[in-house]
């Protein structure tokens, strides 16, 4: 896989995301295919980058407490 030229990206944090300086990520949502994610307290750090359809079910099951505590 080639690495994704992030330089421009768009990143965006969720409406639900703890204001006061918890823990948050960032995701953007410009790529047809991926979605890269990061910290958003080191927006210079490492990014993880997920397939579309695998970011897709991650978030359909958190939204649905599907995950094991």
């Amino acid at each position: 896989m080639r690495p994704i030229d992030l330089s421009d990206a768009t990143w965006r944090k969720s409406s639900h995301s703890n204001s006061d300086g918890g823990q948050c990520v960032e995701i953007s949502d410009d790529f047809a295919a991926v979605v890269p994610v990061r910290d958003s307290k080191n927006p210079h750090g490492p990014v993880l980058v997920f397939p579309g359809g695998g970011w897709s079910a991650f978030v359909t099951a958190v939204k649905d407490y599907q995950l094991p505590r």
